[in-house]
C-alpha cells in the first residue's frame, strides 16, 4: 500500500485501513456538520438543500464517527457539473451514477483523519435519508433499537462494510416508510 493512492486500493485493502468503528454520540458532530455545510455553501452558493443525515445526526446513539451530508440539487442541474467544486472542498468521488454521486473526505493512507465526511449528491426529492433520520429523532426507542442492531453487527462485519450496510437494510427500509407516513409532504416543498 505504500506507493499507492487511495483510489488504487482494493476493496479489501480499504476495509482493512478503514474498519467500521462505532463510538458514543459526540456533541461536536453537529458543529463539524455546520462548519462543513458552510464550506460547501461558499463553494456552491446556489445549493439550497444541505442536510445532516446518518447516525451522527441522531443524538444519544452510537455511530460511526463519519458525518453524512445529503446535498440535493434541482433536477435541471447536471450532477456531473458539480463534481469539480465539491472536489475543491477536499472530497474524492467514490461512486456515481446518473442520479447520485457519493464523495468521501477525511480518508488518508494512514487511516481516518480527525474529521471524516460522506457527501451524497442527489436530485431534490431523492431524500429517504431525511425521513429515516426524522423518524429516529422523534422515536428514541426506535433509535436505540437501531443502535443495538449496529452494535450487534459491528465486530462481526468490522472489515466488511457492504455486509454491515446490507444487514441494516430491512430496518432502515421499515422505518423510512414509517417516517414517510408520519412526515408526509415535509420535504415536498422548498425548505
Amino acid at each position: 500500500m505504500k506507493n499507492k493512492k487511495l483510489i488504487e486500493l482494493s476493496l479489501e485493502e480499504l476495509w482493512q485501513l478503514f474498519p467500521i468503528v462505532l463510538t458514543a454520540h459526540q456533541d461536536c458532530w453537529e458543529d463539524w456538520y455546520n462548519e462543513e455545510a458552510e464550506l460547501l455553501k461558499e463553494e456552491l452558493p446556489y445549493i439550497q438543500h444541505i442536510s445532516h443525515i446518518g447516525s451522527t445526526a441522531i443524538k444519544g446513539i452510537w455511530a460511526k464517527p463519519i458525518i453524512d451530508i445529503l446535498m440535493e440539487v434541482p433536477r435541471e442541474e447536471k450532477l456531473d457539473n458539480l463534481k469539480d467544486a465539491i472536489e475543491r472542498c477536499g472530497y474524492l468521488c467514490m461512486a456515481e451514477n446518473e442520479s447520485r454521486i457519493d464523495f468521501n473526505k477525511g480518508y488518508t493512507l494512514q487511516g481516518f483523519a480527525e474529521r471524516v465526511f460522506h457527501l451524497h449528491l442527489c436530485y431534490e426529492g431523492d431524500n429517504d435519508e431525511l425521513y429515516f433520520r426524522d423518524y429516529l429523532q422523534a422515536n428514541i426507542a426506535i433509535a436505540k433499537e437501531y443502535e443495538q442492531l449496529k452494535l450487534d453487527l459491528w465486530k462481526q462485519y468490522e472489515h466488511d462494510r457492504n455486509t454491515y450496510t446490507f444487514s441494516k437494510g430491512d430496518f432502515i427500509k421499515q422505518y423510512t416508510q414509517k417516517g414517510k407516513l408520519l412526515f408526509t409532504g415535509k420535504y415536498d416543498n422548498k425548505r
